[in-house]
């Protein structure tokens, strides 16, 4: 049985010879960690991504068979984006820096997670009309017919999805949360106008895609990371409000050219927009991040039944343990994969110090999970 099949089957609790062993990538300072550990040769890091060849081949010396995020996508964001380009140095170091957003971040030296944000473009209207809405008109050379027809896609041993792109995680990335959160009070009907117009040229790059491909793709996926720990990084009402009507309209699209698996990563604490999500098409929730908050698929499918599926959920924090650690893993996952519909990931990006030989070892042993 194919990647793919065996994938496929499972989600739509099917039969399947085996569980899959999945993942979602790597932090580049893991990648650069083994290297000088000796795990990896420098060229074999080199364009690491998700779903690229160099990502296969390394799926190869790890035991992975896929990561979830194989996704293919056409140009649908801003275009051009924003040059990004230092404004200013600062004393201690930092430098200003404007993103390819439009958005002003604090970057501080050695320092290696998200950078802070201390302003941002898009205030108000003149600067959406001005700055903005011209980088978000579509054109159908948005979408290049060679990319999605002249490829060895069909060869690839794993489920490839079609990216859907974003609803209001991208929005977020313009605003900022700040930003965002002043304008759902000072201007909701600007926020309602980019949140359409954002998604309405998203939706018409999948669907040009679709229509001038043979490919079939075998889920959707989108991005959208709107929550953290304690739950969405606003209203629940107000995503609905803004929302829903956009992702229905996309899935209603992902169905019509087959694609009934239509995951969406969020990280952070999700559950109270999984109603929204699940009503309007969304029926795999990725990564299922562990936290502090302890995320799991089983209280999700108690409460929303065999529609709601998952892939992710396994604490990737195990990989840095021991051998023991990660036997414990896996059992508390078996329970879970019971359920059906169901694969374990790790819940994000493989973070540096997590030990090689521990990612070969899980990878195998999670294959020999019986379904």
């Amino acid at each position: 049985m194919d990647n793919t099949t065996r994938a496929m089957n499972i989600l739509n609790y099917r039969d399947a010879d085996r569980m899959p062993a999945v993942h979602f990538g790597y932090w580049k300072e893991l990648l650069q960690e083994w290297v000088e550990l000796g795990h990896l040769k420098p060229e074999e890091i080199v364009g690491v991504g998700d779903g690229n060849d160099a990502d296969y081949r390394l799926n190869a010396k790890l035991g992975w068979d896929f990561n979830w995020r194989t996704t293919r996508r056409g140009s649908a964001s801003l275009r051009p984006s924003f040059k990004s380009e230092v404004l200013e140095e600062l004393p201690d170091g930092s430098r200003k820096v404007l993103t390819s957003w439009g958005v002003i971040e604090i970057v501080k030296p050695g320092i290696v997670s998200i950078s802070g944000e201390c302003d941002y473009l898009l205030k108000d209207r003149k600067a959406y009309e001005e700055l903005f809405k011209p980088k978000l008109q579509y054109t159908e050379d948005r979408v290049d017919p060679d990319y999605f027809n002249n490829n060895n896609w069909d060869e690839i041993d794993a489920p490839i999805g079609l990216e859907l792109g974003s609803v209001a995680g991208d929005i977020r990335n313009m605003l900022t949360l700040m930003g965002m959160s002043y304008m759902i009070y000072d201007d909701y009907e600007l926020l309602d106008e980019i949140v359409s117009d954002y998604a309405e040229l998203q939706y018409k790059v999948a669907e040009r895609t679709l229509q001038i491909t043979d490919f079939k793709f075998d889920f959707a996926h989108y991005w959208e990371d709107i929550c953290y720990r304690n739950g969405p990084l606003f209203a629940p009402d107000i995503l609905d409000n803004l929302c829903a009507k956009h992702y229905k309209k996309r899935n209603d699209l992902a169905n019509k050219y087959g694609m009934k698996i239509i995951s969406l990563d969020c990280d952070g604490c999700i559950d109270q927009l999984i109603p929204m999500w699940l009503e309007n098409g969304v029926n795999t929730m990725f990564p299922i991040e562990v936290g502090v908050w302890n995320a799991s698929i089983a209280p999700w499918r108690e409460q929303y039944g065999k529609e709601l599926r998952g892939v992710g959920g396994m604490n990737k924090n195990v990989l840095s343990y021991d051998k023991k650690a990660v036997d414990d893993e896996i059992e508390r996952l078996k329970p879970l994969i019971a359920l059906g519909g169901y694969i374990p990931c790790p819940d994000h990006r493989l973070p540096p110090h997590t030990k090689y030989e521990l990612v070969q070892y899980y990878a195998e042993k999670i294959k020999t999970v019986k379904i």
